[in-house]
C-alpha cells in the first residue's frame, strides 16, 4: 500500500490512501471491519512520532482501548505500509490499523498541534480532585478476573457440551478503588520493564501465562486465557498466584462475588441392589477454611470441567452460596470415571461376582477412592491372613528339585499366592507390609542360597535376563557382586532381596540336606509356610564314614609279611553298611560337594576332618607317585605321608606292621639314646648328642638325610662319632667322606684328633699325579676323604667299592640336580647317604630336593612331581599351605638346629649394614654406566633365559663399580674409593685396641687394590683366594691364627668352608652378593665353637648403587630358606626378571 504526500512535507498534509492497496496488505476481513470503524468514531486520536510512524488509539468492539503503529518504508513522497502493530489479540494487520490509516488518508495528520479527547486529558484530575480518592501506592496491586464467555461453536457441535467457558484475565486497581483492566493486560504484566506491579505478583502471573502460552513476550500477547481447557499444570500456579497475594475476582455474569480454590475427589457409594449390587460415583469437594462439611456434587451442581478435553479433565468449577469454586482433582479420575459420572450412570455388580469384588477389588478400592458402603451386611468384609512367605519344592523331571518363593495370603480360607518380583495388584496385598516381611526372614534366605550351590548361576542367569530388557544400577550391581569371584558368604550377605528369593534348581544331595537340615527350622517359623511336593523320606546316615585301609593279599608273601617290592593298597569307606567308591568321594569333594547320597534318600557329610585329609592326602599321593595304579612301594620314605593317611582309619594285620615303620620313622626319634663310642675323643654337648642320637636312628633304619645344623656348631664331630661307632660294631667298615679341595686336609685332621684309631686316608690327587690308584690308597681305610673335583674325574674307581655310608660335606656342591657331581653322588654305591651342610636351600627349593634326592631318594622320586606339587604353589604363593606339608614331609630326613636354638656358650653378634656415599668423580662415573647399562640390560630381558649370561655380566660390572671404578677401568686409577678409604682409617684403630678383622670381597682384583692400601699404612696381613695351593693356603691361616698378622683378606669363595678362624672378632663384608648363605658361611669362620670375644659384622654398601638393590634381594632368599629350613615365613625366591629389574631401576 503507497501513501502519498505530494509535498513530501509530513506536517499539515493530507496522506493519499489507495484501498486496494490496503485490500491487498490487510485482507478483505480486516478491509471490511477496518472500514466500518473508520466511519463510527473509533479512532480516538493519531499522528506522526518522531521515527516517522503513524500512531493512534482505536477503541474494540468492547470497552478496550488498543494502541495502533503503522511503520512505512520509502521516501516520504512515497510511503509503503511496512508493518502495522496493535495491542489487541490479533496484533499485526488487524482491523483497527485499518481505520487508523483510512481516518489519517481523510482527515490530514499533523503533529505540531495534535488534537486530545477532553476525556483523556482531564480524567486523570477529576480522578485526582475526587474527595475520599485513596492514595496511590507506588505499585498497583493486580487481580485474577475469571469471566465468562459462552461455549464455543465447535465445542458444541463436536462433544455436545454447552457449559460455558471460563477465562482469565489480569486486572489492576484503579485510582477510585475499583478493579480496572485498563493498563493491566497480559502484555503489561509480561513487560520486563513494566514497573507498575509488585514484583511477586507480577512474577506469579506471568508464570501463569506461560504455562498456558509458552515463552511468551508482552509484545503481542493474548488478552485472555481460556482457562476451561488450562493444562493438568494450573492448580499449583494457581496456588502461588494467591499465596503472592493476587486477588481472585469473578465476572457477575457467573451470578457469584468471590472465588475459592479447593481440592475435589471422586466419591463412590456402594448399595444393594435387586441383581446383585449397585455402584454410584459423584464428586465432593473440600469446606472452605471457615469449616463445614464436605460438599457433595450432583451432576447438575457441576458447573463445567477444567482440561484440555472431556476425557481429560483434572478439575471442575461450581458456584456455591455465591462463591466460585474451582476445585482440582486429587486424585485425578480414570476418562472411564469421568464418563459414568457426567452421564449419571450407575455399575451393577452381579450376585455371583460380589466375593470376588469384597475379597479383591473393594479393599483396593478404599485406598485410592472414598467410598461408602450403606448395606454392610451385602459386602461384610473378607477373612484375610497374610502376608507370609512360601517356599515350595518340586521334583524335576531330569533330577533334583525346584525351589521357589512366592508372598502368601489365606483369603476366607483360600490361599493366594504371587510371584515376590511382581508388582503389588491386588487389593488387600500391602506392598510395605511384604517388602518388610521378606526382609526379616533374610537370614533363613541366606541360609538356603548357601545350601543350593547353583545359586549363584541362577541369580547372575536371571539378572542377564532383565539387562536385556531394562538397565539400572540394581542390575549392574548384582551382576558385578554375582561375578566378583568373592567368598560366597560375603555375596550372599551383599546381595539384594530379589536375588535371594529367586527360584533356583538343587540336586538331589542337595534337596536332601535342605528337607532334613533346614526345613525343620523353616516350618517352624511363624512366617513361612513350607510346601514340600517331593515325596522321598530323607535322612541322615545314623553314623559317621569309617575308613579301612588293607593290604592286597594276593601282594604278601608267604609268610603273610608284605613283599620286598610293591604292594597293592585299598581303602575303602562305609557308610552305615553301605560301602562307598572312594573314587566317587573325592570326585565329589573336589566338585565342592559338602555331602552325598547313598541311596534310599540316606546320606552322609563329605566336610568331615577324615575324608577331607583323605582327599587332601591321597591328592598329595598321585602327585608324587606314593601310589600308582593303587600300589605303594615298600621301600618309600615318605615316612610322615603315610602315617598321617593311615591315621585316619582303621589298618587290617598285613599292613599294620609297615604302618608302625613307617610311624616310627615319621616320629624321628630314636627308641633310647645311644651311648657316644669309646673311641671318640670328645665331649659332646647335649645338642651333639642329640644329633648324634638321630644319625644313629637314620642309620639303623637304612635311612639317609640331611644334617643341616647352623655353622659353627660341630657338624663334623657329630658325624665322626656316628662312623666311630659303626667302625666298632663292624671292624670292616667303610665311609667315603666327599669335602671341597680346601677343605680335605682339614677333616684328615678332625678325623686324626677325634677319632685317631681310624684307618684315615686323604686321597687328594689323581695316580697320574700321584702315582697311586685310589684303590691302592683306600683298600684297607675305614675313612677315605676326598675331594668333589676327584670325585667327578675318579668316579669309576671310586665306585668299584661298596661303601657303607658316603658322606658329602659342604653339600650345597650337589645342588644342582643337572651337574654331573650331583649325578656322581647319586650313583655312588653307599648303604648310607648324608649329606652335611649349613645352608641346604640358598636360591630355591630345587636344590634341597637335589639333596634329598641323593640321601632319600625315596621320598620324592620324581623332580617334575616335586616342582609342580611343591615348589611352584609354594615360590608363586598359590597355594601356601604346601609349605606346612612339605616341612612335616622332610621332618624325619633332616635335622637342624641354629646357635640361638641350642643356647650354647657362644659369644653375641651383632651385624650392622654399613652404608657409604660415593665419590662426586666416583658417582659421576657410576651413574653414566649404569645409564648404559640399563639400556642394555631392558633389552636383553625380552629372552631372560637365553640372555641370562650377559645380564648377570652387565650387573657384575655395575657390583665391580660401586666397589672401585679402577675394577672396570684402569684409567680410573687416581678414583678415591669409599670402602678403601674406610678400611684404611679403621682398620689401624682396631689392630690398636687389640681387635683382628677378617676382611671378604667376592672381587680378588679389589683386595689386590686394598692391599696396596694396607702396605702404605703399614699393616701386616695374610691373603687368602681360590687361586692358591693348600701349602700357601696352611701357611696364611696360620700366619694369622700364629697372630703375625691381624688383618686376613680373604675371597668369599674362598673362605666359605673349612676354616676355624676364633682368633677374629671384626668381619668386614666388603660387597654383598647374590646369595646371603654365601656371606653367612664366610662371616661363621669366626663366629663359631671357640669364639670368645663377641663378633662385630659389618656390611659394606655404597648408597644409591646395585649394591642396594642386592641386599634387598638378599632379604627375599633368606626369608625362602627360614620359611623352609627354619620354620619361618615364606616371601621370596630366586633371582627373576622382575629382580633384575629392580636392580637396575
Amino acid at each position: 500500500m503507497r501513501c502519498a504526500d505530494p509535498s513530501g512535507d509530513v506536517s499539515g498534509q493530507q496522506v493519499s490512501i489507495v484501498p486496494s492497496e490496503l485490500l491487498r496488505k490487510f485482507g478483505s476481513g480486516a478491509m471490511s471491519k477496518g472500514t466500518r470503524y473508520s466511519n463510527t468514531d473509533m479512532i480516538i486520536d493519531y499522528g506522526w512520532n518522531a521515527r516517522g510512524e503513524l500512531t493512534g488509539r482505536c477503541r474494540g468492539s468492547g470497552r478496550e482501548i488498543y494502541q495502533v503503529t503503522v511503520a512505512f518504508t520509502g521516501a516520504p513522497s512515497s510511503r509503503t505500509v511496512r508493518m502495522a502493530m496493535c495491542s489487541c489479540p490479533v496484533g499485526l494487520n488487524c482491523k483497527h490499523a485499518v481505520a487508523l490509516l483510512l481516518v489519517a488518508g481523510r482527515a490530514g495528520v499533523r503533529t505540531s498541534v495534535p488534537e486530545v479527547s477532553w476525556r483523556t486529558m482531564l480524567s486523570a484530575v477529576l480522578d485526582d480532585a475526587s474527595p475520599g480518592s485513596p492514595a496511590v501506592p507506588e505499585t498497583r496491586p493486580l487481580a485474577l478476573h475469571i469471566g465468562m464467555t459462552a461455549a464455543p461453536r465447535y465445542a458444541t457441535r463436536m462433544s455436545g457440551d454447552t457449559a460455558p467457558t471460563l477465562t482469565m484475565a489480569p486486572m489492576t486497581m484503579g485510582k477510585r478503588g475499583r478493579w480496572i483492566k485498563t493498563g493491566a493486560s497480559w502484555s503489561n504484566v509480561l513487560d520486563a520493564y513494566n514497573r507498575d506491579f509488585a514484583p511477586a505478583q507480577k512474577a506469579a502471573m506471568s508464570a501463569l501465562y506461560r504455562e498456558f502460552v509458552g515463552n511468551a513476550y508482552s509484545h503481542g500477547a493474548i488478552d485472555t486465557l481460556r482457562l476451561t481447557g488450562a493444562p493438568a499444570t494450573i492448580w499449583p500456579l494457581l496456588d502461588a498466584v494467591v499465596e503472592a497475594g493476587v486477588s481472585l475476582t469473578v465476572d457477575g455474569g457467573l451470578t457469584a462475588n468471590a472465588v475459592r480454590l479447593a481440592t475435589g475427589r471422586l466419591r463412590y457409594t456402594l448399595a444393594a441392589h435387586e441383581s446383585g449390587a449397585r455402584l454410584t460415583a459423584a464428586f465432593e469437594i473440600d469446606p472452605p477454611s471457615s469449616g463445614g462439611a464436605e460438599q457433595q456434587l450432583s451432576p447438575g451442581d457441576v458447573g463445567g470441567y477444567l482440561g484440555p478435553d472431556a476425557r481429560r479433565s483434572h478439575g471442575l468449577w461450581t458456584v456455591d452460596g455465591g462463591t466460585l469454586v474451582l476445585a482440582g482433582f486429587d486424585p485425578v479420575p480414570s476418562p472411564a470415571e469421568l464418563d459414568a459420572v457426567r452421564s449419571d450412570a450407575q455399575v451393577l455388580i452381579p450376585q455371583e461376582d460380589l466375593p470376588e469384588f469384597a475379597a479383591q477389588v473393594l479393599p483396593r478400592l478404599s485406598h485410592v477412592r472414598s467410598i461408602e458402603v450403606r448395606d454392610a451386611e451385602l459386602f461384610a468384609p473378607p477373612r484375610i491372613e497374610g502376608p507370609f512367605v512360601t517356599l515350595t519344592l518340586t521334583a524335576e523331571s531330569a533330577g533334583g528339585a525346584r525351589l521357589s518363593w512366592s508372598t502368601g495370603y489365606r483369603v476366607n480360607d483360600t490361599t493366594h499366592l504371587f510371584d515376590p518380583a511382581e508388582r503389588v495388584g491386588t487389593g488387600y496385598r500391602d506392598q510395605a507390609e511384604e517388602d518388610a516381611l521378606w526382609q526379616s526372614v533374610r537370614p533363613e534366605l541366606s541360609a538356603t542360597a548357601w545350601v543350593c550351590r547353583g545359586w549363584v548361576a541362577d541369580a547372575t542367569a536371571h539378572w542377564q535376563r532383565r539387562q536385556h530388557r531394562e538397565h539400572s544400577a540394581l542390575i549392574v550391581g548384582e551382576l558385578g557382586l554375582l561375578r566378583s569371584g568373592r567368598p560366597l558368604a560375603d555375596v550372599i550377605t551383599d546381595a539384594d532381596i530379589e536375588s535371594l528369593r529367586l527360584p533356583v534348581s538343587l540336586s538331589e544331595v542337595e534337596a536332601a540336606v535342605l528337607c532334613v537340615e533346614a526345613l525343620p527350622e523353616l516350618e517352624a517359623h511363624p512366617d513361612i509356610v513350607v510346601d514340600n511336593r517331593l515325596g522321598v523320606d530323607y535322612r541322615a546316615a545314623p553314623t559317621p564314614p569309617s575308613i579301612e585301609f588293607f593290604a592286597d593279599a594276593g601282594e604278601s608273601g608267604d609268610d603273610g609279611n608284605l613283599g620286598n617290592d610293591w604292594f597293592g593298597l585299598g581303602i575303602t569307606v562305609t557308610v552305615g553298611p553301605v560301602p562307598v567308591p572312594v573314587a566317587d568321594i573325592i570326585r565329589e569333594i573336589v566338585s565342592g560337594a559338602t555331602h552325598m547320597l547313598v541311596g534310599d534318600g540316606v546320606y552322609f557329610p563329605l566336610d568331615t576332618p577324615e575324608l577331607m585329609k583323605l582327599s587332601e592326602l591321597l591328592a598329595e599321593a598321585r602327585a608324587l607317585g606314593e601310589i600308582e595304579s593303587g600300589k605303594v612301594h615298600t621301600a618309600s620314605l615318605n615316612a610322615t605321608f603315610w602315617e598321617e593317611l593311615l591315621a585316619l582309619g582303621v589298618v587290617d594285620e598285613q599292613l599294620a606292621r609297615w604302618h608302625k615303620r613307617m610311624a616310627m620313622l615319621a616320629d624321628a626319634v630314636p627308641p633310647h639314646p645311644v651311648d657316644p663310642p669309646t673311641e671318640l675323643c670328645a665331649q659332646l654337648r647335649d645338642y651333639q648328642q642329640a644329633g648324634f642320637d638321630w644319625l644313629n636312628f637314620l642309620w639303623d633304619n637304612g635311612l639317609g638325610g640331611i644334617l643341616a645344623d647352623d655353622m659353627g656348631l660341630g657338624k663334623t664331630v657329630q658325624t665322626l662319632a656316628l662312623i666311630a661307632r659303626a667302625v666298632a660294631e663292624d671292624a670292616d667298615a667303610s665311609f667315603l667322606v666327599i669335602a671341597p679341595t680346601s677343605v680335605v686336609a682339614n677333616w684328615a685332621a678332625e678325623c686324626r684328633k677325634f677319632v685317631p684309631d681310624l684307618r684315615t686316608v686323604a686321597v687328594t690327587g689323581t695316580e697320574a699325579k700321584t702315582g697311586l690308584s685310589f684303590a691302592d690308597q683306600a683298600t684297607g681305610a675305614n675313612l677315605v676323604v676326598t675331594s668333589y673335583t676327584l670325585l667327578r674325574l675318579m668316579f669309576d674307581e671310586i665306585n668299584e667299592f661298596h661303601w657303607s655310608g658316603a658322606i658329602f660335606d659342604e653339600a650345597q656342591f650337589i645342588k644342582n640336580h643337572a651337574g654331573k657331581t650331583h649325578q656322581c653322588a647319586r650313583r655312588i654305591d653307599a648303604g648310607f647317604k648324608l649329606a652335611i651342610t649349613g645352608t641346604p636351600m640358598e636360591n630355591n627349593l630345587m636344590e634341597l630336593w637335589s639333596l634329598l634326592s641323593v640321601t632319600a631318594p625315596g621320598l620324592f622320586p620324581s623332580p617334575t612331581a616335586f616342582t609342580d606339587y611343591f615348589r611352584k604353589p609354594i615360590e608363586s604363593h598359590s597355594a601356601p599351605e604346601r609349605l606346612g606339608v612339605l616341612r612335616r614331609r622332610i621332618k624325619p630326613v633332616m635335622l637342624r638346629r641354629t646357635k640361638d636354638q641350642v643356647a650354647i656358650d657362644l659369644p653375641p653378634k651383632q651385624e650392622q649394614v654399613l652404608t657409604l656415599e660415593l665419590s662426586a668423580r666416583h658417582r659421576k662415573i657410576y651413574d653414566t654406566r649404569l645409564a648404559r647399562e640399563r639400556q642394555k640390560v631392558l633389552g636383553l630381558l625380552g629372552d631372560w633365559e637365553k640372555n641370562r649370561f650377559q645380564v648377570f655380566r652387565s650387573l657384575s660390572v655395575l657390583r665391580q663399580l660401586s666397589l672401585h671404578a679402577m675394577l672396570v677401568d684402569d684409567t680410573h686409577h687416581g678414583v678415591s674409593s669409599a670402602k678403601v678409604e674406610y678400611l684404611t682409617e679403621q682398620l689401624p684403630e682396631l689392630i690398636a685396641e687389640g681387635h683382628t678383622a677378617l676382611v671378604f670381597s667376592q672381587f680378588t682384583r679389589f683386595l689386590h687394590i686394598l692391599t696396596t692400601h694396607l702396605d702404605k699404612v703399614g699393616i701386616a696381613y695374610s691373603y687368602l683366594d681360590g687361586s692358591m695351593n693348600a701349602a700357601q693356603r696352611a701357611d696364611a691361616v696360620a700366619r694369622f691364627t700364629g697372630g703375625r698378622t691381624q688383618v686376613f683378606l680373604i675371597s668369599l669363595k674362598a673362605g666359605g668352608f673349612g676354616l676355624n678362624l676364633t682368633e677374629a672378632d671384626y668381619c668386614f663384608v666388603c660387597d654383598p652378593w647374590w646369595n646371603p648363605a654365601a656371606e653367612a658361611q664366610a662371616v661363621d669362620r669366626a663366629h663359631r665353637l671357640g669364639q670368645q670375644r663377641p663378633v662385630t659384622v659389618y656390611r659394606m654398601v655404597s648408597a644409591d648403587t646395585i649394591e642396594e638393590r642386592v641386599v634387598a634381594l638378599q632379604e627375599r632368599k633368606r626369608a625362602l630358606f627360614d620359611a623352609v629350613v627354619d620354620d619361618g615365613e615364606l616371601f621370596g625366591t630366586t633371582i627373576s626378571a622382575n629382580d633384575i629389574r629392580d636392580m637396575i631401576g
